[in-house]
């Protein structure tokens, strides 16, 4: 299976099952010298682990991390990294009737289809969301590099269900995590209790909008012409399960504007002096040309449903017969809030690899 490593530079790859012994990765390309813990890596995967929260599903998960190699007296190596995750609370019997047959909306097909009708159906397997914990791992490595250059990485859900904020003056992302939902604004998880109670009793799911901002991004990131900043960020973003939409800046709203109205205009330094000015805006959303600008990067990625809901559904079997299918075990009403740190982790792969990158060309950054 290909398809298991993400960047050049600064290489994540990852292995394991949702109902397997565990799962976890190895990072390669990290520098010596960098302070790492068991503990730096579990604050963040408690942030994505399984059981929290009105959407969460109710299996129950530590998320437990050990470090396998490549720290030593708390400081990286600069060798391999490795990680692990093991499994506690598989009921795989719970999948037991979907063996014959396929899930909507679920990966089931892709891989039957691409495997040669060998797949592993017990929670989805290696398509399942749980794969996103060694993710998370991976980032909190990613995330010590950029905060030797003060970046800064957060995100946080501005539309669940439909529910969108409104006013966008009152977005705060610096507090999201504490909030219910991760909602970027105070006003936002009352509304959305609402919803949320709605789509339970209806035996559905809802899907969603996460605002993700990088601050402090030095300009010059980004590779042209096929590893433009964005493009590396939209892999790394779009490589998420769940995720099915991504933009920067204005995103698809750019089409509706003029040219006059999407320009930055930049104006210059206090005081001025070579290579330096400011930006009047940022409707390019931190990125000209490929290449980070020094603005703040900002984008926005849609999630759809989760696709297990409980209603019965129309499908197939494997030999192509008219099947039924409800679905039964444990499954998130939402992907949010529990994938917000998993984009804030690929984010910080992506950025971080760039910024390993650029230092390769000796320019000082």
């Amino acid at each position: 299976m290909a398809g298991n490593t993400f960047g050049q530079a600064l290489r994540l790859t990852t292995f394991g099952e949702s109902h397997g012994v565990g799962l976890g990765g190895v990072i390669d390309g990290c520098p010596a010298g960098l302070p790492l813990t068991e503990a730096d890596i579990q604050a963040e995967l408690d942030r994505r682990k399984p059981g929290q929260g009105p959407t969460a599903t109710k299996r129950k998960e530590s998320d437990t991390v050990r470090l396998l190699s490549g720290v030593y007296e708390g400081v990286t190596t600069g060798t391999s990294i490795a990680f692990y995750i093991a499994n506690e609370d598989q009921r795989s019997h719970d999948y037991g009737n979907l063996a014959e047959v396929f899930r909507p909306g679920h990966a089931d097909w892709g891989y039957f289809q691409k495997y040669n009708g060998i797949r592993d159906h017990r929670g989805g397997g290696r398509s399942s969301g749980r794969e996103t914990a060694a993710r998370v791992a991976g980032g909190v490595i990613a995330r010590k590099i950029l905060e030797r250059r003060g970046v800064k990485i957060m995100a946080a859900c501005v539309e669940l269900g439909g529910t969108a904020v409104q006013d966008w003056a009152t977005l705060d992302l610096d507090n999201a995590r504490t909030r219910p939902y991760c909602a970027a604004t105070e006003a936002m998880p009352s509304l959305w209790d609402q919803v949320v109670l709605a789509a339970r009793k209806a035996g559905d799911t809802l899907g969603g909008i996460v605002r993700i901002e990088a601050r402090n991004v030095p300009a010059g990131l980004g590779e042209p012409v096929f590893d433009k900043l964005e493009a590396v960020l939209a892999h790394a973003i779009m490589s998420i399960g769940a995720v099915k939409g991504f933009s920067v800046g204005e995103g698809f709203g750019a089409a509706k504007l003029h040219g006059s109205q999407n320009n930055d205009p930049l104006l210059p330094a206090d005081p001025a002096q070579p290579g330096k000015g400011t930006f009047a805006s940022n409707h390019a959303g931190g990125i000209l040309g490929g290449i980070s600008s020094g603005q703040t990067i900002v984008m926005h990625a849609a999630v759809k449903p989760i696709a297990s809901i409980a209603v019965t559904q129309q499908t197939v079997d494997k030999e192509g017969n008219a099947a039924s299918v409800l679905i039964g075990g444990r499954h998130d009403l939402s992907a949010i809030p529990r994938v917000v740190p998993v984009m804030e982790a690929m984010t910080a792969l992506a950025l971080a690899d760039a910024l390993l990158l650029q230092q390769r060309m000796g320019l000082g950054l």
